[in-house]
């Protein structure tokens, strides 16, 4: 008996078998680009992830795919695909990281059940609204990633409350919010009905898609999850207070809560998969400025440019004074500032492209910090929060494998880091909603297919790095009113 877990993610999509035991039988992956046709947008045609999904299926062995009896999908949050009535994309889909509609906030006064960021489903629906009327016409869905994915693959047009509580059109809990749906002019019948969880029945694999995936035809499909919360799940979250940093194009640190978190600035309280909440501070600027970064100083690869962060002593790092601001697509927690921007200050003749290579890390850290303490100081007040002592966290994602980056994670984060021993949370948590789907597993099997986890890296009392922390959050408030959202 064997789960198939598919995830949907920004720049790459992923697969997982597993088996009736939780173990990983099998795991592939392809890549796909993010388009930039105009400053701030971000999207991709959705046949370049039906693509990738063909390819990463075709290099699972055929006797694993053969014996797949149920399909869970994770899909990045906030975005959307406007699709007719065949399901089929009017327009390519646009992403998270896209700034376009970020002059149309003014939809969503404070306070909010959760921060709106412009690249959430609500601002970029607003913003076609507005834009294309040809797209308008020919909609009959507005479909999260993962809801057109199962679409695609023949299920029905639903969605769940862990995608949709993240579109900034609905209430807290997840359910659509039919009063501000309407105020900003978008069709109601656009938005599928909410399943009452993620592992809920969504419909049988068609023969079409069976026939080019290699997998059986009429298996079940599960409605699915918001990448965030397949991942808390792969990652073996399952008690009050369990934390998860995550480093991918961006990235997400996640506190797990029996109850519903208050709401605070910066920090987004969002649905589990299984129905729980967890507390988020959500971060665009990781993997993504990283890469950037890369590509601008000329490194032809990664292990050139770790050698060079990496290898400098530690009298080089601590005698620079070079920082770096990570936020080149704007940022969300703490800051919630679309408008925002990075680059370095404080070069001199004697700095070179490992300096900046170095302080670009380091930069990425911080802002993850800087994150993680709003949710350690939300904890402490009262009435005390989950995330009050974050202290140590398991740790995923395609970008924390290198040790080197591991122990500035944890010298930047002040806290312990376990790695999860499985390279593909988000896929493995898919394949547990699979499970689910299929009646193998009940919620209460979860806390014993955890994967394992390792320490893997513990802060050790860095008081330069401290130091070069408190001037990062420093520089980020100096330079905050030259990036005038209202301008923008």
């Amino acid at each position: 008996m064997r789960f198939l877990g598919i995830d949907l993610g920004t720049a790459s999509l992923k697969l997982a078998i597993l088996d009736e035991d939780g173990h990983e039988r099998a795991a592939s992956g392809a890549a796909y680009a993010v388009e930039t046709p105009q400053p701030g947008w971000a999207q991709t045609p959705v046949e370049a992830w039906w693509r990738a999904l063909i390819d990463a299926a075709a290099a699972l062995p055929h006797e694993e795919r053969a014996g797949v009896k149920a399909i869970g999908i994770a899909g990045q949050m906030h975005g959307v695909v406007l699709t007719d009535e065949q399901g089929r994309a009017v327009r390519p889909a646009m992403l998270w990281p896209d700034t376009r509609a970020a002059g149309l906030l003014d939809a969503w006064p404070e306070p909010q059940p959760n921060p709106v960021a412009p690249g959430m489903a609500g601002p970029l629906l607003r913003w076609i609204v507005e834009n294309e009327p040809r797209a308008v016409a020919a909609t009959r869905w507005a479909l999260q990633p993962k809801d057109w994915l199962r679409v695609a693959l023949g299920g029905a047009a639903l969605s769940d409350p862990s995608d949709a509580c993240a579109t900034a059109l609905t209430d807290a809990s997840g359910a659509w919010d039919d009063e501000r749906i309407a105020a900003l002019g978008l069709p109601r019948q656009w938005f599928a009905p909410l399943a009452p969880h993620s592992y809920a029945a969504a419909g049988e694999l068609s023969a079409e898609a069976a026939r080019s995936l290699g997998l059986p035809a009429g298996i079940p499909l599960a409605v699915g999850a918001a990448d965030t919360a397949s991942a808390a799940l792969g990652s073996g979250l399952a008690h009050d207070g369990d934390a998860l940093v995550t480093t991918g194009s961006g990235g997400q640190i996640v506190v797990l809560a029996t109850n519903e978190p208050r709401p605070a600035r910066g920090l987004h309280r969002y649905r589990t998969a299984t129905g729980q909440w967890y507390r988020m501070a959500a971060m665009q600027n990781v993997g993504v400025a990283l890469e950037h970064v890369r590509a601008w100083l000329g490194y032809v690869d990664w292990p050139a440019a770790y050698a060079d962060a990496f290898g400098l002593t530690s009298t080089e790092t601590t005698r620079s004074a070079v920082t770096f601001l990570p936020y080149l697509s704007g940022e969300r927690s703490p800051w919630m500032n679309p408008a925002a921007r990075g680059g370095w200050l404080g070069l001199g003749l004697d700095d070179t492209r490992g300096t900046m290579m170095r302080a670009a890390f380091e930069g990425v850290a911080f802002a993850l910090r800087a994150g993680l303490d709003a949710i350690r100081a939300d904890a402490g007040q009262s009435p005390p929060q989950p995330g009050r002592e974050v202290d140590r966290l398991r740790l995923a994602g395609g970008g924390s494998v290198d040790p080197r980056w591991r122990q500035l994670l944890a010298d930047a984060l002040d806290a312990e880091l376990d790695a999860v021993d499985c390279p593909n949370v988000g896929a493995r948590g898919a394949g547990l909603i699979a499970g689910l789907a299929s009646g193998h597993w009940r919620e209460a099997d979860l806390p014993a297919l955890a994967p394992p986890a390792e320490p893997v890296a513990s802060p050790s009392g860095d008081a330069a790095l401290a130091a070069r922390y408190a001037r990062f959050l420093d520089l980020y408030g100096r330079t905050e009113s030259w990036f005038d959202v209202a301008k923008r």
